[in-house]
């Protein structure tokens, strides 16, 4: 079983940062890439960013140059730095993982950007 745990979500300021960390656990002897995704109200989940194993990274267009994924292959854990936020980046980010070629959600954490 692999459980994922998102922390550091919560209400900012538009322009202001925020940095979403994300721990994986159980059984993910083969964990490869991870990432962050995002569910605005109203629309469908998006990717955000990812990073392979050996951390490359890849972002939506629209966070490039504001957002930084990086992650800890050591403690297993996926970290997601947030500048210059948007009030469009309000939404329910998860983060990602995939495990043995399945992909594995966290439950979400709250992203509250306001005006």
């Amino acid at each position: 079983q692999v459980q994922l745990v998102e922390s550091g979500g919560g209400l900012v300021q538009a322009g202001g940062s925020l940095r979403l960390s994300c721990a994986v656990s159980g059984s993910i002897s083969m964990l490869n890439t991870m990432g962050w995704y995002r569910q605005a109200p109203g629309k469908q989940r998006e990717l955000v960013a990812t990073i392979t194993r050996s951390s490359t990274p890849i972002y939506a267009d629209s966070v490039k140059g504001r957002f930084t994924i990086s992650r800890d292959n050591a403690k297993n854990t996926v970290d997601l730095q947030m500048n210059a936020l948007k009030l469009e980046a309000t939404a329910v980010s998860y983060c990602n993982a995939i495990v043995r070629f399945l992909p594995y959600w966290g439950p979400g954490t709250l992203v509250t950007v306001s005006s």
